[in-house]
Parts: C-alpha cells; sequence; structure tokens
C-alpha cells in the first residue's frame, strides 16, 4: 500500500490514505450502521454507471451533446470524500466495525459551512486545475452550489496540503481505472449536462446492488442502470398516422403539414391552429418520425398544469403502445402515471422513498417517455435546486410544449429561456396553441415574424431561415356569445339546460368561486335529477383521478353512450380549458382574457358528431361587468379575477368583446388575439392600468408586480451565477402558485414502543409507517410512499397550515423514510411537505395544533380544499 504523506498540517490530524476513506455508511439487516464502500470504489461505480448511461445514447446524438471523457467528471464527484470532516462523521455514525480507527479532532458539523463535502470536491479539482466549469460541477453533484467563501483545497479544514495531496493521489488513480482524463466542456448547455449526467450517474451508484461494500459490483453497473430505466427504446417501423392512432381518418392538411415540417429533425415548430383540430396527434406522430430515424432519444410532453397533465396519460400510453416494439422494456412505462410506475423503477439513493427525486413528477423527466408540467421542464433552466438533472432529462427529447399562450411576464420570460435551453441541448420542440399572438410568438424564437396567417406552422432549425407556413383552416363553428352580469340568471339558464338533457359547462377563475358556485348548484340540481360535479387542482391525488376520470370521461367521446340518460353540470377552473378533449352542449364561463377565453370556447360543440339534445344551441354565456364601470375601476368590476389576471388585461378583452354577439371559430381567433393584446397608446384610466401593468401597484388589499419586476425577478431565478434557489422558493409562476405539498390523513397514532405510526386515510384505510428503516424492505418502503402520495393535494403557500411542523417531529414519526424532508445540511432548503388532520371535514395540525391564524382550512371530497376567512365567512 502507498504510504500517506506525513501530516503537514497544524491540527496534526492523521491523515488516512484515501484508499481506506469511506464513501457511504452501510445498514445490514439487523439495523447495524457500519462502514461501507470506499470513496475509490464508489467513485469507480459512478465513473461507469456514467459511462454506460452515454452508451445508451445514439451514436451521433452522444458526440453532439457530450464532450469526451464526460464520465470523468462524475467519477471525481466524491473526491471530497477524503477529508476529515466527512471521514469522521462517518465513523461516528456507526454502531459497530470502527474499534481499529481513532477518533479525529474535528468536529464534523463543520461542514455544513462549506455544503458538505461537494465543496470539498470543488475546491480540490479547482488546485488540480480541472478545465473550466469541471469544479462547480463537483461541488453542484447534490443539486446546489456550496459556498466555499474563498476556502482553497489545502485549508485546514480539509485537511491542509496533506490531505489535498490524498485527493491529487484519488484523481491519478481514478484516471488510471478508468482510462479517462479531465473532460474539456465547450458551452454552459454542456456543463449542464455534465452536471446531470453526474447527478444521476451518483444516485445510480448509490442504488442498492451498491450498498453491500463486501459484494461485487462490477456486473451489476448494467443491471442498475436498467432498472433506473435508462434503456434505448425499440420501435416499431414505418407505421401509418392511422395505424399509430387507432384507424382514425387520415392526416388533416395541418397535421400532414406539420408532420412533414418536423421530420427533418432537432429545431424549434410552433404550431398554432383551433381547438378540436388535433394538434396533438400531430406533434405525437411528428414525434414517432423523429425517434424511429435515431434522432431523439424520447418524449417529454409538457401540459400547462398536473390535473390536465392527467387525461393525457392515457393518451399518450395508448400511443406508446402501437409504436414501440413488442419487446421494448419500456412497455411497462406505460404504468407512468401510477403508483406501480414508482415501484417498478429503482433510481438509487435520491430516487428511493423520502429522496428528493422519488417523485413521480421529478422523476418523469428522466424516463424515455413522459407527460408532466411545464413546471418541471422550465426548473430545467433555472437556477434551482437540481436544476441541470431537469435539463439532463430533457436533452436529445422530442419535447412538446401543449397549450402554450399569453403566459405572464414572469413565467414567459422563463419559458423565453427554456427554448433557447432546449434548442442547445439538440431537442426537438413543438409548440402547440390555439391563441398565440404574434409578439410573444416572435419573443419564444427570438426573432422578427410577419405572417398573420391561421392556422400557421412556423419552422427555426439551425443554420436555416425560418419558416411561417399557412395552413389551410378547418370549416368554421359558429357560436352565439352573450355577454351578461345577472349571476342567479346564468344559475337558472345552466338548471334549464341541463334539465333539457344537456351537458354545460361552468369555468370560474379561482377554486374558491368555483367551490361556492358548486354550492350554489348542486343541490339544486339534485332535486331535479341531474348530476353536478366539480373539478380543480386541490383535490388530493387520490380523489382528484377519481373525479377527473368520472367527469371527463363523461364529456368527452368514451361518455357519449351516456350522454343523452341525464343532463349534467361540470363546475371547474382553467384546468377544464387546457388540454382535455371534452365536449359541451352549453357554456358559462366568468370572464377572462381573449386567449383564455378562445381556450375555454373550444370544448364547446367541438366534435360535429358528438350526440346533442333537441334544441340545443351552441351559445356561451359569458359572466362580464359594464365595460364603463370596469375601466373606472376594474378590481371592484371583475373581483377576484383582477388578482388572477391583470386589470387592464381583462378591459382590453372586455372591450374587444362588446360587439361580438356570434364567433366563428377558427376565422375569428387571430382577429381578436391581436386586438387585445397589439401595442397601443392609452388616455384616462386605461393609462393608468397599463402602467400598472408595466410597474406594478400597491393598494386595493393586493400588491401586483409589474411586467419589468417580473422579468427581472425571473432573470434572478435564471442566472447562473446567483445563489441556487431550493425547490421550494423557486417559483414558475409568480401569482397562483402551488407551492407546498399537504398530506391529508383523519387520524395519526405515534405508538413509541413498537416504533411505529399508525395512519388513517381519508377513506378510513388504515397504515402503519416504522419509524425504523429497517423494518421494511425498498419494495414496501415505495408501496407505502406511493399510497401515501395519492393522499396529497398542492396548495399555495399563504394557505398552507402554518406553521410547518419541524423537520425533527416528522423525522420522529418515520415520514422522511416517504417523503423528501429538505437537506439538513443546507438550511435553506426546507421541507414541501405539510401534514393535517381532517377532523369533520376541518383540518387541525399534529396533536391538536390551529393551522393557520386568518383562515379555517377545510377539506371534501366533492369540493376539495377550502380556505375560509375566520372573520367573515
Amino acid at each position: 500500500m502507498r504510504k500517506p504523506p506525513s501530516s503537514g498540517n497544524k491540527n496534526n490530524i492523521p491523515v488516512i490514505p484515501f484508499i481506506n476513506c469511506p464513501a457511504k455508511t452501510f445498514k445490514d439487516a439487523a439495523g447495524n450502521i457500519q462502514l461501507g464502500r470506499s470513496v475509490p470504489e464508489h467513485c469507480q461505480i459512478v465513473g461507469k454507471v456514467a459511462r454506460v448511461l452515454l452508451e445508451r445514447y445514439p451514436d451521433q446524438l452522444r458526440h453532439q451533446l457530450f464532450p469526451d471523457d464526460a464520465p470523468f467528471a462524475a467519477a471525481c464527484h466524491d473526491i471530497g470524500k477524503v477529508s476529515p470532516t466527512f471521514f469522521e462523521k462517518l465513523r461516528r455514525a456507526c454502531t459497530i466495525g470502527i474499534e481499529h480507527f481513532s477518533a479525529l479532532s474535528i468536529n464534523p458539523d463543520l461542514e455544513k459551512q462549506w455544503g458538505g463535502h461537494a465543496g470539498v470536491s470543488q475546491a480540490a479539482a479547482k488546485a488540480l486545475n480541472a478545465p473550466q466549469w469541471v469544479p462547480e460541477i463537483l461541488g453542484q453533484h447534490h443539486g446546489f452550489s456550496p459556498q466555499l467563501s474563498g476556502k482553497r483545497a489545502d485549508a485546514e479544514v480539509f485537511g491542509g496540503l496533506p490531505w489535498q495531496l490524498e485527493r491529487k493521489a484519488l484523481v491519478e488513480d481514478l484516471k488510471q481505472h478508468l482510462g479517462m482524463d479531465w473532460p474539456r466542456i465547450n458551452s454552459t448547455a454542456q456543463a449542464r449536462l455534465v452536471a446531470g449526467l453526474t447527478s444521476v450517474a451518483d444516485w445510480v451508484g448509490s442504488g442498492q446492488h451498491f450498498e453491500d461494500p463486501k459484494q461485487p459490483w462490477q456486473e451489476n453497473i448494467k443491471r442498475a442502470v436498467d432498472e433506473a430505466g435508462f434503456v434505448l427504446p425499440t420501435y416499431q417501423k414505418n407505421l401509418s398516422f392511422e395505424q399509430v392512432f387507432d384507424f382514425t381518418p387520415p392526416p388533416r392538411p395541418a397535421q400532414q403539414q406539420l408532420i412533414d415540417v418536423v421530420r427533418s429533425g432537432s429545431g424549434v415548430y410552433v404550431l398554432e391552429a383551433p381547438m378540436g383540430l388535433g394538434k396533438t396527434e400531430a406533434a405525437l406522430y411528428a414525434a414517432y418520425q423523429i425517434l424511429q430515424s435515431e434522432q431523439a432519444m424520447g418524449i417529454y410532453f409538457a401540459l400547462p398544469t398536473q390535473l390536465t397533465s392527467n387525461k393525457m396519460y392515457q393518451r399518450f400510453n395508448c400511443f406508446l403502445e402501437r409504436i414501440l416494439a413488442p419487446d421494448c422494456p419500456h412497455r411497462r412505462a406505460l404504468l407512468l402515471h401510477s403508483k406501480a410506475w414508482l415501484q417498478e423503477m429503482e433510481m438509487g439513493e435520491e430516487g428511493k422513498p423520502g429522496g428528493a427525486w422519488f417523485s413521480q413528477a421529478k422523476r418523469g423527466l428522466l424516463a424515455p417517455f413522459a407527460v408532466g408540467t411545464i413546471d418541471q421542464a422550465l426548473m430545467a433552466a433555472m437556477n434551482v435546486k437540481h436544476g441541470f438533472v431537469r435539463a439532463f432529462g430533457l436533452a436529445g427529447k422530442v419535447v412538446i410544449l401543449d397549450e402554450v399562450h399569453t403566459y405572464d411576464a414572469y413565467t414567459g420570460t422563463l419559458l423565453n429561456a427554456l427554448v433557447e435551453l432546449l434548442r442547445n441541448l439538440h431537442c426537438t420542440v413543438i409548440i402547440l396553441s390555439a391563441t398565440l399572438n404574434q409578439e410573444r410568438r416572435s419573443e419564444l424564437l427570438q426573432m422578427p415574424l410577419h405572417s398573420q396567417a391561421y392556422p400557421l406552422i412556423t419552422a427555426v432549425r439551425a443554420a436555416e431561415a425560418v419558416r411561417e407556413l399557412a395552413v389551410a383552416p378547418p370549416p368554421d363553428t359558429h357560436i352565439e356569445i352573450i355577454l351578461l352580469q345577472d349571476e342567479a340568471k346564468a344559475i337558472q339558464e345552466a338548471l334549464d339546460r341541463a334539465s333539457q338533457g344537456q351537458q354545460v359547462l361552468w369555468i370560474e377563475n379561482t377554486v374558491k368561486e368555483a367551490q361556492q358556485r358548486y354550492l350554489d348548484l348542486a343541490a339544486r340540481a339534485q332535486e331535479l335529477g341531474l348530476a353536478c360535479g366539480l373539478l380543480h387542482s386541490r383535490f388530493t391525488a387520490a380523489d382528484r383521478q377519481k373525479i377527473e376520470n368520472h367527469w371527463v370521461d363523461l364529456f368527452g367521446k368514451p361518455g357519449w353512450e351516456h350522454r343523452v340518460k341525464q343532463g349534467r353540470i361540470l363546475i371547474g377552473t382553467q384546468v377544464l380549458e387546457q388540454s382535455l378533449d371534452i365536449d359541451a352542449d352549453f357554456m358559462v364561463s366568468r370572464f377572462a382574457p381573449t386567449d383564455m377565453l378562445l381556450q375555454r370556447l373550444g370544448r364547446l360543440w367541438r366534435h360535429t358528431d358528438t350526440p346533442r339534445p333537441a334544441g340545443a344551441r351552441c351559445e356561451a354565456w359569458l359572466l362580464a361587468p359594464d365595460l364603463h364601470g370596469a375601466i373606472e375601476n376594474p378590481v371592484h368590476a371583475f373581483g377576484a379575477s383582477a388578482h388572477v389576471y391583470a386589470p387592464y388585461v381583462l378591459c382590453r378583452s372586455l372591450e374587444v368583446w362588446q360587439p361580438v354577439q356570434q364567433l366563428a371559430l377558427p376565422s375569428d381567433i387571430r382577429g381578436l388575439i391581436e386586438a387585445t393584446y397589439a401595442n397601443r397608446c392609452e388616455e384616462g384610466a386605461m393609462a393608468r392600468w397599463l402602467y400598472e401593468l408595466e410597474h406594478g401597484s400597491k393598494g386595493y388589499g393586493h400588491q401586483r408586480m409589474g411586467r419589468q419586476a417580473l422579468r427581472q425577478l425571473a432573470r434572478i431565478g435564471l442566472a447562473e451565477d446567483g445563489k441556487t434557489l431550493p425547490e421550494a422558493k423557486a417559483q414558475t409562476r409568480y401569482s397562483e402558485s402551488d407551492s407546498y405539498e399537504v398530506l391529508l390523513l383523519r387520524d395519526l397514532y405515534y405508538d413509541k414502543d413498537h416504533h411505529v405510526t399508525r395512519l388513517t386515510l381519508l377513506d378510513g384505510q388504515t397504515l402503519e409507517l416504522p419509524t425504523q428503516y429497517h423494518r421494511l424492505n425498498k419494495s414496501a418502503w415505495k408501496t407505502l410512499t406511493a399510497t401515501l402520495m395519492q393522499q396529497v393535494v398542492p396548495v399555495r403557500a399563504a394557505e398552507a397550515p402554518l406553521p410547518p411542523p419541524a423537520r425533527d417531529q416528522l423525522q420522529k414519526l418515520g415520514f422522511g423514510h416517504c417523503f423528501y424532508l429538505g437537506d439538513p445540511n443546507w438550511a435553506e432548503d426546507e421541507s414541501l411537505l405539510r401534514v393535517a388532520l381532517v377532523d369533520s371535514d376541518r383540518l387541525q395540525g399534529l396533536y391538536g395544533a390551529p393551522v393557520h391564524e386568518r383562515y379555517y382550512l377545510e377539506y371534501r371530497n366533492d369540493l376539495g380544499y377550502q380556505v375560509l376567512t375566520k372573520d367573515k365567512d
């Protein structure tokens, strides 16, 4: 064995040769903790996992995306574990097998000052003259940038020069074992990819196949990568459009035109076309053409909200069933959005229950095929914890961004950055929208555009001139439009139409208003023998899935045979305007910006062959204030809607809709959109609302940031040189952001004698949550965690139970084995989890603690999560 150098540090900390430094602890079947894999072994494992991961890419794509020797950066991620603080931390954590190791005279808690061993890795690589970006990649492998405060690799707290020489020797040893050297990275985008590769390889290389240091690991590398889902898909070749989509008619002209344009490969393609035209099928078939020619790694289908993604899974899975070869292992990925998928995949350390990436919302980014929210994709461009892992997951894929319309300035700025990043990651980006205005399309593609045609395809490929291709429009649907203020009249009309057997859709702009409208209608509907339902984002996953499966099917093609049996009223929020193939006979909508209204109207008489009651008319009633009153005081006139949408945009929209009595779709879409959003000079009150839109406002009990400040705030989140944001603080939408996850239970009892927490779910089911991890195997933990995740509801931070339970309390109850509770080494990384008990619909905290000073919080399986102001409701 190589002799270590003599100790030359002032603290006289003995030097441990790198070959003897542990990287992990290992818990045996009896619950004993002992030293696990050595640092050099673990680094070799991770380097070889990274190498196999890259071997799974098509050759051309791999060379376009990654520099030579990229796996070597992954292998060197843990060189900082050769440090006295880390060694002493593991030594103290062990319960057996440490008799031969003397304590080091250093406090391991000091690590928190520099981001733990990852900070030492960064300093060490910099001292070894690693190429640009590589030291930072090593430092960020736990997701955030360590704050080294100027500390150098030979700092006394890092063990001085003797310990740095051991780290140097470890790097040389890894070069010999792997036959590699430091990679030369050529761009910021490529640096994000190598950082993502490093983290993912570390997770997989820390999984169950590598835990026991007594077991050989070499033969488990490919097996671990397979089980994590990184297997190159195989496809059924040369399928026609009709074969992929189950004997549908041949593609329409707009669909065929998109397919032909996208076939040439990576670039950005925007399809603007009306609702119901089949944009989704066109995008998926275009993606299939790219996949079977090995120009892409997979598909990420990004939707505006989690709720809209639920039904898309069914359509997406049917698509996968058609295109994947019978022996393709990803056919099991048809379980993508169910509990079974969480139980199927083995992602390693971060992807285990209790890890930050066990959630399917995140892990979907790493799967070859996934449907998810646009928020997860947006964070690939942000300086957020593990943002670069998201970038790695999206690289080289077909990324479909559905229902992209006029987001606010904050999210719009993030979306612009995401599209630019995806272009640099050699993605094929397909953007679908029914209601983009020309200015927004130009911002997305970062170039001047001119065509006013509709439908329209815009294509941007590297080193090619932009193409704007007009598409032949489908026949118009004519909709009668009525603007009114009388809500009671609209309620009666909805009941009357449903009594005639019609399927009625009622869309509100806030969850609270939708809940109130449901309460207004449900009892009266029941008396008339009508069905009444409510759909919004604040149900538990379990309840939401039941409601959505029932109601969306009834209002879509699967419900045609049941449609004529009963009149129905479905009430909901913006989730009903996005990505759902639902078809109403009559609609009532709260007034909203033009593009939102057009999205909603796309759910009205959507299909010509839908069965409808005699006497049904294609008609929509829009609940809108008087235009003059709205311009004078929009906050009063529009109510809660003025806190969701900018008052100026609401007033502009209302002005545009004043003369509209009959709407022709799609012919009128472009004109209405441009009339609403075209820049113009304003006078009087409208000049004030425009100023507030740009510069912000205070007053009316509500503060709104202006577009300039929102863009600047978004840029801070994008800045590479800024402080890494924890996910809890990394908003992708400035307003109405669902920031926290609230776990709702009926009861909880902590049995300290038996080391178990007994949980009662909302449906009465009981579960036992062990407080000791070794009591269950990994499969059982996955099953338990997936069940608990179905009891979670997303809630805005201001309306979540407060104060949050202490991390130590949640750990004591065993929740840390199932939910990510933040990184104790990073003070800012707080838990997203809140826990509340539901007692007669009302929420209370653990052990009877109050849940909020300002609000009563309630939950009902028909109403969802309710927020009631204490002094009013």
